[in-house]
């Protein structure tokens, strides 16, 4: 089901202390960086509107957040939500998640075992085979994702496609044993009608379409 059409952001917010470029990033992203502050540090791949970052944050004062969404126009959509709020340990940036997991001939711009946490809601499932290359939870990103945890820190994936959970759960046991078993998490009861875990878990729950969700705990 395509993305809705979005509300441009109120051109009177200031996004700059929420919405960050590719080029604005120092070259090493830490909370020390990203927040002069040294406060745990979670990363969620493919932020969306911004509904977890924004109640995760909240949610969470001790801990920062830093959304990644490759679409401009909801990278800005997710910012707005948190410079509404004044969130001081939340930012977006809109750009690709890939190359700053990536370890490249210039080093690594996200430590080993430097994360708390990284999230992944609802990615786009490529559904031809030729594209699953393009997948978030593709091979590659998965040692990443790995290396970048701390012992104890955890990766949270959650899908409505069948087919993508089943081939992640199969590669994740195959390429990053270190991951652990795959633990479910429950569907908590939502309260009113924003309270869920982001948009696409709203859509799929109204919709009747199950939500498959794990969460892994890296292990020594």
């Amino acid at each position: 089901m395509p993305r809705a059409a979005l509300r441009k952001p109120n051109p009177a917010l200031d996004l700059d202390s929420w919405l960050k470029k590719p080029e604005d990033l120092p070259a090493t992203i830490n909370s020390q960086t990203l927040f002069g502050n040294d406060q745990p540090l979670e990363i969620e791949v493919g932020s969306g509107k911004g509904l977890f970052i924004q109640t995760e944050s909240d949610r969470r004062p001790e801990n920062n957040y830093f959304g990644i969404e490759i679409a401009r126009k909801y990278a800005a959509h997710a910012a707005a939500r948190l410079a509404k709020r004044e969130r001081a340990n939340a930012k977006m940036l809109a750009g690709d998640a890939t190359p700053l997991f990536a370890v490249t001939d210039e080093g690594k711009r996200i430590e080993d075992g430097s994360l708390d946490g990284v999230h992944v809601y609802f990615p786009d499932p490529w559904w031809k085979k030729r594209h699953r290359k393009r997948r978030v939870l593709s091979h590659d990103n998965i040692l990443n994702f790995s290396r970048c945890l701390r012992v104890g820190g955890r990766l949270h994936f959650w899908t409505d496609v069948l087919d993508y959970f089943e081939l992640t759960v199969e590669l994740i046991a195959e390429i990053a044993p270190e991951l652990g078993v795959p633990l479910p998490e429950t569907q908590r009861e939502s309260t009113h009608d924003l309270d869920f875990h982001t948009h696409f878990e709203r859509r799929s729950r109204k919709m009747g379409i199950p939500v498959y969700r794990v969460c892994y705990r890296k292990r020594s």
